[in-house]
């Protein structure tokens, strides 16, 4: 039973798996983001890298996949996402026999458990979703960078810029140095003055590109420990920490179980996805604070996934049309922090560095 998933406004990800849940063929693309590319640039997109994963996996190009699980960054209207599947179905017939279609957190969710769970993507943009094991869902973000992505890489590299222009212009003085900060500006940018910088904002801007000096703030937050940098982080944990939050009241009982850390108190895992995730060390302070600081009830554990999302889409696929596919969860994730409602006498909560038991 083959199937497929893409992912990321900037890349994505299709994987072809057998009838015993291993992959046999993959393949990477560009964005997958009908915002950013349409559904007919989607469409083409996905023939082509499901054309390079059945070479993988030595299947014939015409041979239709059993069943496609489309989990796409910008894919959460329904009517739009009908309108992919009807254009595949129409323009691309070799692709797939049927297709199921959600968004890209979707993915990640079903990745470690097929009863649902929280995701928090943070990588270009941020968007955080709860799906619940009756299948509803709720989100908050994933508006993109024009409304929010707040504790994104975007979103992290604008506060930074907005940060010196501010302070030149001597309308929010910064309590901390900017000089170390507009000197990573002028690098990654290739600039030599605010005006200059004018055109990557605007005539030439490019969101990825914009992005792309998160890498560098945060290699000063921990090689320097500029303060600037380190402030900023602190600030995006604090973000993401507030969209978990918001979701709060949405949580079904359903999805909490019994925690280690006490007979009363319940445990929510949540998917922590994207390249601003490795930076954990600098949002750790600003998550942890804003939890404590809005009373959020429940212990968590954070996951990063050991496989591709690709697969999690390949789960959905099987579920929607009951395929049956054999699968473990216990590979797909590590557990990288452990945070108790109750502060235990070491501190907020736990690092770790380890696989433990999943949940199916």
């Amino acid at each position: 039973m083959p199937a497929y998933s893409g992912a990321g406004a900037t890349h994505s990800t299709l994987v072809i798996c057998d009838e015993a849940g291993q992959i046999v063929g993959r393949a990477k693309g560009p964005s997958t983001n009908h915002w950013a590319v349409g559904i007919p640039g989607v469409a083409e997109r996905i023939d082509a890298m499901a054309r390079a994963a059945k070479a993988e996996a030595n299947l014939p190009l015409d041979q239709q996949l059993t069943a496609v699980g489309l989990c796409l960054s910008g894919a959460e209207a329904e009517e739009t996402n009908r309108e992919l599947e009807q254009y595949l179905h129409t323009n691309y017939p070799t692709v797939a026999e049927r297709y199921v279609v959600c968004s890209d957190t979707v993915g990640s969710i079903q990745a470690v458990s097929n009863l649902g769970g929280m995701v928090i993507i943070a990588g270009t943009g941020s968007n955080t979703l709860l799906r619940n094991p009756d299948g509803s869902t709720h989100g908050c973000g994933g508006w993109g960078h024009m409304i929010g992505d707040e504790g994104g890489a975007w979103w992290i590299a604008r506060n930074a810029i907005k940060t010196v222009f501010d302070h030149r212009d001597n309308l929010k003085r910064s309590k901390h140095p900017i000089e170390r900060v507009w000197q990573l500006i002028q690098e990654h940018f290739g600039v030599r003055t605010l005006h200059d910088l004018l055109d990557h904002s605007y005539g030439r801007f490019c969101k990825t590109a914009y992005a792309g000096l998160c890498a560098r703030l945060a290699t000063a937050a921990l090689d320097e420990r500029d303060p600037l940098c380190r402030k900023l982080f602190d600030e995006a944990g604090q973000s993401l920490a507030r969209s978990v939050c918001a979701l709060q009241d949405k949580i079904s009982p359903e999805l909490l179980r019994p925690s280690a850390s006490g007979a009363s108190t319940q445990l929510l895992d949540i998917v922590c996805v994207g390249s601003v995730w490795l930076s954990w060390d600098l949002l750790r302070d600003g998550f942890v604070s804003e939890l404590r600081m809005q009373g959020f009830p429940h212990d968590l554990r954070l996951l990063r996934l050991t496989t591709t999302m690709a697969l999690g889409a390949a789960y959905l696929a099987a579920d929607t049309f009951k395929l049956g596919m054999p699968r473990d969860y216990t590979g797909n994730y590590d557990v990288f922090y452990t945070y108790r409602a109750v502060a235990n006498e070491n501190g907020n909560g736990t690092d770790a560095e380890h696989k433990t038991n999943g949940r199916s």
